[in-house]
């Protein structure tokens, strides 16, 4: 019996191990479930708050009433960073790399002054104000990237703690929120077109939820814009940007750590803080690209995407179980004005980067029909004086041109 249960996969010791892990985690994966399916449902009736949100504020309020965890803490603490990267590969899933060659591309330079600004603003007020550096970094990141999704992605690279992540993730839904409710009057207020408005809320958004609110609300002030679409492939875009920062940020932390002698980290090496969950994430959307590409329906990945997003919210309700909600409240001014500062350049350089593209492309198109106006007039030009010469050429032709006799004059009789 022992070796047919070999055989199957479940050696006594690999089943004691199992049950060893599920007695210590299954308590707290299943109170940060059932938290997450309420905030789920919560999320798909009130888009514009989100589920993570609705979940992060629900784990806050049951840890006032419950300080002490016992046995569900180990659960919440695997659910809040294991589950989170689960979320995040997942993620990629919904991101195909056809659509964002086709469309993104264009949106590339409003992208990438929208991330510079972000990340020098947050870093230049870490400096000011004394921001701790995991907070400064994950607002500045969950700010220009995708929001939640930015924050879950670079929270285990940098090794912030549940509280850091909380504070992020609430500065974040709090300007989330605001977009979403001011961006469309906001873009009529300053004449922007369907594709203007698509490239606004995609670039200076921070959420996808939040990005889908607004459009879906511009869309609603304007029927058959059809800005949806274009604000999420924007919006798409923008995420493919948490490879190179999240890299960048590991790259970094290990340098640090080799400078410092590896004090208080053991021996420390780039292994142990590189994403490698951001290399499946890659993975996933390379298999989203093929499968559409061979003629796959988008469909099919819907369910992952799906389960991307309860993971999410699972991971907020962890998060939220682990937060103190009182030191949040009393710590949460200058990571608020640094949400505040970021939002706002992000805000003005979105729009002034899309007026100097408009009016770049504006004077091209205005040089190129001044061009075409001129060599046309030198076309009627030159034929006009083709015709002239033709012109004033024709008696110097004719007397050279052999001209039939005249019949001499005879008198009549």
């Amino acid at each position: 019996m022992e070796i047919l249960r070999y055989d199957r996969g479940t050696h006594p010791k690999e089943r004691k191990y199992d049950m060893k892990h599920w007695n210590e985690r299954g308590t707290g994966l299943l109170l940060c479930l059932c938290i997450a399916i309420p905030c789920w449902m919560l999320g798909r009736a009130l888009p514009v708050i989100g589920g993570p949100v609705f979940a992060i504020l629900a784990g806050m309020a049951i840890a006032l009433l419950v300080r002490d965890k016992g046995r569900a803490q180990a659960g919440i603490a695997y659910t809040s960073k294991t589950i989170l990267q689960y979320a995040v590969i997942l993620l990629g899933f919904g991101l195909n790399l056809s659509e964002v060659a086709k469309v993104g591309v264009q949106s590339l330079p409003i992208i990438l002054s929208t991330i510079t600004t972000s990340l020098v603003v947050s870093f230049l007020l870490h400096r000011l104000l004394h921001i701790p550096s995991n907070i400064s970094t994950l607002v500045g990141v969950g700010s220009s990237v995708c929001g939640g999704s930015a924050i879950a992605a670079t929270a285990p690279v940098i090794g912030a703690d549940d509280e850091e992540i909380a504070q992020s993730i609430s500065v974040i839904f709090l300007f989330n929120v605001a977009a979403a409710l001011l961006f469309p009057t906001l873009g009529g207020l300053l004449g922007l077109g369907n594709e203007g408005f698509g490239l606004f809320a995609g670039t200076a958004v921070n959420d996808t939820s939040s990005v889908t609110a607004a459009a879906a609300a511009w869309d609603g002030m304007h029927p058959g814009a059809n800005t949806l679409d274009t604000a999420t492939i924007v919006k798409l875009t923008r995420t493919l940007a948490i490879i190179p920062i999240t890299l960048a940020l590991a790259l970094r932390r290990t340098a640090r750590a080799r400078r410092a002698g590896g004090a208080g980290e053991g021996s420390f090496s780039l292994r142990r803080v590189f994403p490698f969950f951001l290399l499946f994430f890659m993975l996933a959307s390379l298999i989203t690209t093929g499968a559409s590409l061979a003629g796959v329906d988008a469909a099919a990945f819907a369910p992952f995407k799906e389960l991307s997003k309860f993971f999410i919210i699972m991971a907020m309700a962890a998060i939220g179980l682990n937060t103190d909600l009182i030191k949040l409240v009393r710590t949460g001014g200058r990571p608020i004005l640094m949400g505040l500062c970021c939002w706002a350049a992000i805000t003005a350089v979105s729009l002034g980067m899309q007026y100097a593209l408009v009016k770049k492309t504006r004077t091209r198109m205005a040089s190129g029909a001044r061009i075409q106006r001129c060599s046309s007039h030198s076309f009627f030009r030159a034929r006009s004086t083709k015709q002239m010469s033709r012109t004033t050429q024709s008696p110097t032709m004719a007397s050279h041109t052999p001209m039939a006799p005249r019949p001499k004059w005879r008198p009549s009789r």
